[in-house]
């Protein structure tokens, strides 16, 4: 029997979401790596590194791997108090998620600005 019809929820958004931002995590965890071990590699060699993340694509992923770190912590809190029951009901789990992003886009945004702000190139 095949699946005609399927209503995406605000839980169902909120899953595929935590997913990508894990995913995204996972996905820069290597490159992390690979800059920071430049640095016994010496002080020219990591310096050439750090110049070419200042570019502004790298700056578009910084504020974006900030999206994603804030995402996955607040709507993982949520997963929490759902697992807890602290959030029994379907109302409840959508208000939270609504909450989560209530607090995630002033911080988000207040960090992009100092950050684009801070370091202009």
């Amino acid at each position: 029997m095949a699946i005609k019809h399927y209503r995406f929820h605000v839980g169902t958004w909120a899953w595929v979401f935590h997913r990508i931002s894990g995913l995204a995590l996972v996905l820069y965890l290597p490159l992390h790596i690979w800059v920071t071990h430049h640095v016994a590699r010496g002080p020219d060699e990591f310096n050439g590194v750090m110049e070419a993340m200042g570019t502004p694509i790298f700056k578009v992923f910084e504020i974006a791997l900030l999206a994603a770190v804030l995402y996955h912590a607040f709507n993982g809190v949520r997963v929490i108090l759902i697992d807890l029951d602290w959030l029994a009901t379907a109302r409840a789990q959508r208000i939270a998620f609504w909450v989560a992003g209530a607090i995630c886009l002033p911080i988000l945004a207040y960090a992009s600005y100092a950050f684009l702000t801070m370091h202009a190139v």
